[in-house]
């Protein structure tokens, strides 16, 4: 996932209150940086993705994604939302949303990266991580691998300073 997600394709402080308006935010990114064409055209293919079944995973994340013809390279990007935003997941709502797009016919890309996020996902540390990121540099950092999570230093430093 090395250049599919960068700091610019991050959102910290995401304000959407809505899945539809999640997507909106995280693909303006995406246009933003020249890889989706057509703002209006990829947002349709992400709600006809979503209408087939929710995105939502237990653990509050959202993960939004498609093929589509406005994509110009597999794309990742991320929000963190203080509110959360019902993306239809059985424990309610998302807090980490990861909007995947990939060009239309690269199936290999798609689920590329599927696959290789929801590995990361079922990580505990990984999630607590994105969670506590100060910037959007080190939660791209974290996706992407060029990071990884430190295991519990956040407990042992606490520990230590209740002493």
């Amino acid at each position: 996932m090395s250049d599919m997600i960068t700091a610019d394709l991050v959102d910290l402080d995401l304000s959407a209150d809505t899945k539809e308006a999640a997507a909106r935010a995280l693909a303006e990114r995406m246009v933003a940086l020249g890889r989706v064409t057509d703002l209006e055209g990829f947002l349709a293919d992400v709600a006809a993705r979503e209408a087939q079944m929710p995105t939502g995973l237990d653990g509050g994340i959202g993960i939004p994604h498609c093929r589509s013809a406005h994509v110009t390279e597999p794309t990742l990007a991320f929000g963190r939302s203080a509110a959360g935003i019902d993306f239809g997941a059985p424990d309610g709502p998302a807090d980490l949303i990861f909007l995947i797009a990939a060009p239309a016919g690269a199936d290999d890309a798609h689920l590329t990266i599927l696959s290789a996020l929801a590995r990361q996902l079922m990580n505990s540390e990984f999630t607590d991580a994105l969670r506590s990121a100060d910037d959007a540099g080190t939660a791209a950092a974290l996706i992407r691998g060029d990071e990884t999570p430190a295991p519990a230093a956040g407990t042992a430093t606490a520990a230590s300073a209740s002493q």
